[in-house]
């Protein structure tokens, strides 16, 4: 089991529910581990979540609960006594798990609300579009800006004085991806595209051609050409004919021939999957029958998605549908609508915290908590440092030293004051080569001001973030959970689930005292073959028949039948089964009336046969066929005997009157 897995476990059963049944005694002490105190509110906090809300509290649960809640806490209190919570990789880990969680108090709620009903709204249209892309470099100067943005309106006006807009698309755009498709991006949904680009096309009607629409690529020119309702998601299979970019005529006519020869297989009701299985070029797919992984629009090339939402009713095959990939044949496994907002809140929430727009919830956010904290900035001793900005910014040299002179106050934040050396030794930190000629001095104060507000952004969060914990308990008992789950990971990985594996003389001697709990169920020594024909298989069937009297081997009987073609006769499988394992091999080995050596023919369409060749009695299994069973019930061993020990090595005291008053 991974680290992530395990932990994501130990989180969720100690993860802090909101305070159910709060009362004024949740602060008395319900439990304590020698000097260490553990209140009745933190126990019933984390009892409520590893329980359904509307659940009885009785007796016997709560008392079981309360068994392994100190078990854990013993292992905390372990784990801090051994210093394990001062090691680098815990701090380092622990810092890595804050940052994600303190995302969501580090937003402006509204503002964030405000998004995701937009990123609804938008998720249940999809949009059709084509566009023209004219770049800019990626530090554009505004003559390389004003260049690129005149060169995108005059394309706009040879499109709206009548010129094709594929055809100007396929001349002048610089979007090599959709140049040649006459600048078709299909059919797409939020979050799809960058926000610029996402807000000027959904303000558009069909037929609309845009304003040139600045985004971090350049200007583009967008026509919108479909609006439809989003029709959800949809679970395909494919059969796939590869045909390479560099394919010869005959070779695509090859490709062409097969996709259309597996079709006719289609038509001739063969199954699907097996086809996919046995002529598929997608072979990640094609072992699973074919089948893909859900997708919506603008996941898919367009030919494949037009293909695969075209599909109406479950079962439903395409024809023949040409991609840049090759051939493909679809069949429709299932659909699902756009979910409701609270359905898709969480997916939406976590690609907001990824995207551009969350930007402006951060500003927002900061904004207020400027004047929740009373910030100050003296604008003044910021322009000093345009006297010692030079190019050396744009070249990754600039060093702080150049404003050592500048010692005075920038703002201040609550009760924190930021100085000059500060920010420069921020501008230092990032300063980084850029590809800009003739920078102006226009230029040189735009990037202090703006560097100037990324800094005061950053340090006005980190003093939010490093608040968090006393404005929000929430936070505070989830980044506590966070802290003890990783301390109880370590330290139990080292003593029980490693240990486990690394101690094989231990693993041995347990196995050795407890082998009668390892046993084998009676089982089928079953041989499988396959057979290429009919006449082979009557062939071998009369040599089975022979098998005891003569004295013939399994391979006997198939060196016999492979004399002229070696793939004639062919084992493909030779394997003890228990009852259970398969279906097939329980009707016919473990039925009162089967007989040894005895051939069945178990699947005509795939040329198939078997062998009961014995049945083997119920016996102890030997230490590598038990391995996985003997280390889990080791593991459990070795936990067992570790809690005694730390219940012998601390005084444990409950409260009894406290924990009564619990219901």
């Amino acid at each position: 089991m991974t680290h992530s897995i395990k932990l994501t476990s130990m989180i969720l059963l100690l993860s802090v529910a909101s305070v159910f049944g709060q009362t004024n005694d949740d602060d008395a002490v319900l439990l304590t581990i020698d000097n260490n105190k553990i209140t009745k509110g933190e126990f019933i906090r984390i009892y409520m979540k590893n329980n359904a809300k509307d659940a009885q509290i009785d007796n016997k649960s709560l008392n079981d609960y309360l068994e392994l809640f100190i078990n854990f806490k013993l292992k905390v209190l372990e784990a801090q006594n051994l210093g394990l919570d001062t090691a680098i990789t815990f701090k380092h880990e622990l810092a890595g798990y804050r940052k994600q969680l303190a995302i969501p108090y580090l937003t402006d709620t509204t503002v964030e609300n405000k998004l995701l009903k937009e990123s609804y709204e938008r998720k249940k249209v999809a949009l059709r579009a084509s566009h023209i892309l004219i770049k800019l470099p990626e530090n554009p100067t505004p003559s390389d800006t004003i260049t690129a943005y005149n060169k995108a309106l005059n394309i706009r006006k040879l499109i709206l004085a009548g010129e094709d807009f594929g055809k100007v698309a396929r001349e002048n755009s610089e979007d090599e991806t959709t140049k040649n498709i006459l600048g078709d991006i299909s059919y797409f949904s939020v979050f799809s595209t960058v926000y610029p680009f996402e807000n000027a096309v959904y303000s558009m009607n069909v037929g609309d051609i845009s304003m040139p629409v600045r985004t971090i690529f350049g200007y583009h020119i967008i026509k919108l050409t479909d609006r439809i309702n989003n029709p959800g998601e949809v679970k395909v299979a494919h059969i796939m004919v590869l045909v390479p970019k560099d394919a010869k005529p005959e070779d695509v006519k090859k490709a062409e021939d097969k996709i259309n020869e597996i079709y006719a297989k289609l038509q001739a009701n063969q199954d699907f999957g097996k086809l996919a299985m046995e002529y598929s070029d997608d072979k990640s797919s094609a072992k699973k029958g074919g089948e893909l992984p859900w997708f919506g629009t603008g996941r898919m090339v367009p030919e494949f998605e037009l293909a695969a939402f075209a599909l109406i009713h479950q079962g439903d095959y395409s024809k023949p549908v040409r991609t840049a990939f090759g051939w493909h044949i679809l069949k429709k496994i299932d659909s699902k609508p756009v979910g409701t907002y609270e359905e898709l809140k969480p997916d939406l929430q976590t690609k907001l915290y990824k995207d551009s727009r969350a930007l402006q919830s951060r500003i927002s956010f900061v904004e207020k908590l400027k004047k929740e904290y009373n910030y100050k900035s003296n604008d003044k001793q910021l322009t000093e440092f345009y006297k010692v900005a030079d190019t050396s910014l744009f070249s990754g040299n600039w060093k702080a030293e150049k404003a050592a002179a500048l010692t005075k106050p920038l703002f201040s934040i609550g009760d924190s004051t930021y100085n000059q050396q500060q920010f420069a030794n921020y501008l230092e930190k990032t300063s980084k080569k850029l590809k800009i000629e003739n920078v102006s001095q226009s230029m040189l104060i735009t990037y202090i001001d703006e560097h100037y507000n990324k800094f005061t952004e950053e340090k006005i969060l980190a003093y939010e973030e490093i608040r968090l914990d006393a404005k929000y308990p929430k936070f505070r008992y989830l980044m506590n959970e966070y802290h003890d789950g990783i301390l109880l990971f370590d330290l139990t990985d080292k003593m029980v689930w490693s240990k486990a594996v690394k101690d094989t003389s231990g693993l041995t001697d347990f196995y050795a005292k407890n082998k009668n709990n390892y046993m084998w169920d009676k089982r089928a020594d079953v041989t499988l073959f396959q057979y290429s024909n009919d006449k082979i298989k009557d062939e071998a069937l009369k040599l089975f028949d022979k098998k005891s009297s003569k004295g013939f081997s399994n391979d006997d009987i198939v060196k016999m039948e492979t004399k002229k073609d070696s793939s004639a006769l062919k084992i493909t499988e030779n394997k003890l089964f228990q009852k259970g394992d398969n279906p097939i091999i329980d009707k016919i080995a473990f039925n009162s009336d089967a007989s040894l050596n005895k051939v069945y023919e178990i699947d005509s369409g795939k040329h198939q046969i078997l062998v009961v060749n014995k049945i083997v009695e119920p016996q102890i299994k030997t230490l590598p066929e038990a391995k996985g069973l003997v280390t889990a019930d080791y593991q459990f061993y070795l936990e067992k005997n570790w809690i005694a020990e730390l219940r012998a090595k601390h005084t444990i005291i409950v409260n009894k009157d406290i924990l009564s008053t619990i219901k």
